[in-house]
């Protein structure tokens, strides 16, 4: 299917029904959502407030069965079945198979009674990864660094550019629903999930979130040319105590020993004055402050009484994925995530979520408990219309009933153009971070031709740079490709979540010093986390950071084809005793740091 529109008597073929008033664009949005409100059973109600994972199988194709699916149903059975319809695409294919598999799916939803089109959903698509678990998300994509290069940079006309850009080509495949951005603040080091944040300072982040979703939803309000954002993690996921994270019982705990919980806050009062639409809560349980010690999407004085009126959103709250019900991810189980409610039973917890203040189930296919909750009397009707409104309004404003289809030749064309490519490349140069460059005089920039040994390195592509020679005796400079380090975790799922020591171990460390030692050597650590390297910047002729970039984009910074222009997102810590004696919640809190926030040399 290529077609771009669908009006009204297209999408009622589907279904073989008559045009019905909330089908009509002419209407004001407000009565289109009480037309199509009041029309609604319980059981469809309750299916639009979950949302969960969809996997796009090899190639694009749809897979029908079940067991092939993360929560062992088909896009199918959750539609027609359980009456749902938002969904989180997991996996990758080129743009036109992904527009062809979003088609797909529109049309299962438009053949249901009321033919309430599906919103489609997604974590980031379109930074660099050499992670082969996540780089199939990125395929066909443009990709920019994580967005702590982006950060690095502190550019935000380039923040409003990449979400503008990344806007763009989800509207070609059908995405309409970006998970993030991400604007917790890296204030623990050993965090996992600091990559994807914008760094450590309140302030700064607050800045370019504004920008990343006001290019993602436009100026004013959200319109057919938008795609919404859900921020995360509401009210700051990063303080999470000794860094463990909440995806895990062991992680469970947040804390606020430097009484910080307020300078969390901020990044997510500008994304409310940018008109996000949506917000997460993450899973961390506070512990030790005066808000009550259970999950925060289970939280009702923080998601009530903090967001909704304190700071008077009215937008919708979706809880991170797998609050309610205990679940296999990759094959492994995985208890839910209801921290401090352990001990409810799965419609209890269901019932507190909907009590806080939330609007819709991330990662659950349960629409059963909400039903079961309101035939018992335990939950109100009525406020399952709250939340339904609010979910229905969004697919007005978007466009979805007008245009629930795209089109798929031309997704092909619209994605990853060459253009979009390049901007992607020039942006991770930019975001390199040169720490050190000689004590006595610069060894960067290095002139084309030098001769080169490489380690972590594609040869092939440091050849169109240098002469590549095979040891560091013969060469006139190394240049080491490192990666901060972690610790190895039981469970694949958990391998992912890199945690734990920041510093190299002895036996990683030592080949580093001995090419140090043999060779002046330019080293670079792409810092996910704040690594602890006080030997490898006392050792390297040269220090460089990045946050995501391949081999072509760094050796155009170090071969001065860029200039270097990140500044550090974050401070580097000087050792595991100076982060184990950091307070979680406080910036910039080492006391001997290898290297300071905001520091960046270029040339």
């Amino acid at each position: 299917m290529t077609q771009t529109s669908a009006d009204a008597s297209a999408r009622n073929a589907f279904r073989g029904g008559a045009t019905a008033p909330y089908e009509d664009a002419s209407l004001p949005v407000d009565e289109r959502v009480e037309d199509l409100l009041g029309r609604m059973t319980l059981e469809e109600k309750a299916g639009l407030m979950f949302q969960t994972i969809a996997m796009i199988g090899p190639d694009g194709l749809f897979i029908d069965d079940p067991a092939d699916q993360p929560m062992g149903k088909t896009v199918r059975e959750m539609v027609e079945g359980l009456q749902m319809n938002h969904f989180n695409l997991l996996g990758g294919a080129r743009p036109e198979q992904i527009a062809a598999w979003h088609n797909k799916m529109q049309e299962i939803a438009l053949s249901t009674r009321l033919g309430i089109p599906a919103t489609l959903s997604t974590d980031p698509r379109h930074h660099f990864t050499d992670n082969p678990g996540t780089a199939a998300l990125a395929q066909g994509f443009a990709q920019f660094p994580e967005t702590c290069g982006l950060a690095a940079i502190r550019d935000e006309k380039l923040v409003r550019d990449f979400a503008d850009l990344a806007r763009r080509e989800y509207l070609a495949v059908g995405i309409r629903l970006a998970l993030h951005p991400q604007i917790d603040l890296a204030t623990e080091p050993r965090w996992s999930r600091i990559n994807a944040t914008f760094g450590e300072n309140a302030e700064l982040t607050g800045r370019l979130v504004a920008e990343y979703i006001r290019g993602f939803q436009g100026e004013g309000p959200l319109g057919a040319a938008s795609v919404a954002c859900m921020t995360k993690h509401f009210p700051g996921g990063g303080p999470q105590k000794d860094g463990e994270d909440p995806h895990f019982p062991h992680g469970r705990e947040q804390v606020y020993p430097g009484g910080m919980f307020e300078y969390h806050l901020e990044p997510f009062k500008k994304a409310l004055e940018a008109g996000t639409s949506q917000m997460m809560p993450y899973y961390g349980m506070p512990v030790d402050t005066d808000m009550e010690p259970v999950a925060f999407g289970f939280n009702k004085g923080v998601i009530t009484g903090l967001l909704r009126e304190e700071l008077g959103f009215d937008g919708i709250v979706c809880t991170d994925w797998g609050l309610i019900s205990d679940s296999l991810i990759f094959g492994e189980p995985h208890v839910a995530r209801a921290w401090g409610v352990e001990h409810l039973s799965e419609s209890e917890r269901v019932a507190l979520v909907i009590e806080a203040g939330c609007d819709q189930f991330g990662g659950e296919a349960r629409p059963e408990l909400v039903v079961g909750l309101v035939k018992d009397g335990k939950v109100d009707e009525a406020r399952l219309d709250v939340s339904v409104r609010r979910l229905l309004r969004e697919k007005f404003v978007l466009g979805l009933f007008e245009n629930p289809f795209v089109d798929v030749e031309a997704a092909a064309a619209l994605v990853g153009t060459p253009e979009a490519l390049e901007a992607g490349r020039i942006a991770q140069s930019r975001s390199i971070t040169l720490l050190k460059n000689g004590t006595e005089a610069p060894v960067l920039p290095l002139a084309a031709g030098t001769k080169v040994y490489v380690e972590g390195v594609d040869a092939a592509v440091a050849a169109e740079y240098g002469t590549v020679v095979a040891s560091p005796e013969e060469a006139d400079v190394a240049i080491l490709r490192m990666r901060t380090p972690f610790e190895e975790r039981p469970g694949f799922f958990e391998s992912f979540f890199h945690s734990g020591t920041l510093a190299f171990p002895e036996d990683k460390l030592a080949p580093v010093l001995d090419v140090c030692g043999k060779v002046p050597t330019v080293v670079d650590i792409y810092l996910e986390r704040p690594a602890v390297i006080p030997e490898i910047a006392a050792a390297s002729a040269a220090l460089v950071a990045n946050y995501g970039a391949a081999d072509g984009p760094l050796l155009d910074v170090l071969f001065g084809r860029r200039a270097p222009e990140g500044k550090l997102p974050f401070q580097l810590p000087g050792s595991m005793a100076d982060v184990e004696a950091q307070r979680s919640d406080v910036p910039s809190d080492s006391k001997n740091a290898v290297f300071e926030y905001g520091h960046g040399l270029s040339y």
